[in-house]
């Protein structure tokens, strides 16, 4: 078990967005095709899984492509929830998105994310309110250091008032790509 493995590109079937990676051997392609949901081989574990069988956050498959060379596959899907270990949409997302979830669950005493978190909808919409007001006097009044900093602070605090909500900044990825066409 576990030669000849193959990368396996699981991408969403309607946004076209990169999902994960993982590592298939000919008997987790098989079972991904003949069952409809997604299943790998764990290299740490040396043995077949199903992506979700522990979380529920199956991936129901729509296609299945192998590549020119058959040492890689394309595997579209239907995701039941997050995709990411970490409750993310998808594996590849920004590295501050990454990190406010680290930090919310890690809930480290002193963590200003945790508490902002912990503070709620309410706290969080005011603070990116307030972020956004000082960037906005930031670009009419001061020098562009000081409105990159600006820019920082509103788009940190975009990101946890999203978290706050239970929302996931692909979801604004997804709306911003709607309104380009």
């Amino acid at each position: 078990m576990g030669e000849d493995l193959r990368a396996a590109i699981i991408q969403d079937e309607v946004t076209r967005r990169v999902l994960m990676l993982g590592w298939m051997d000919e008997k987790a392609l098989a079972l991904t095709r003949s069952s409809g949901l997604v299943h790998f081989f764990s290299r740490s574990r040396q043995r077949l899984w199903q992506k979700g069988e522990t979380s529920g956050n199956v991936l129901h498959v729509t296609n299945v492509v192998l590549d020119c060379d058959d040492d890689a596959v394309l595997v579209s899907v239907h995701a039941d929830g997050p995709t990411c270990h970490v409750g993310s949409t998808s594996c590849f997302t920004p590295w501050l998105w990454r990190k406010i979830l680290q930090r919310q669950s890690e809930d480290a005493a002193g963590s200003y994310v945790a508490s902002q978190l912990k503070a709620g909808v309410g706290q969080n919409a005011r603070k990116a309110g307030e972020e956004a007001v000082e960037l906005v006097v930031a670009a009419l009044s001061e020098d562009d250091e000081r409105v990159v900093s600006e820019v920082a602070d509103l788009w940190f605090h975009t990101l946890l008032l999203l978290r706050s909500r239970g929302l996931d900044p692909a979801l604004v990825e997804d709306e911003l790509r709607r309104r380009e066409r």
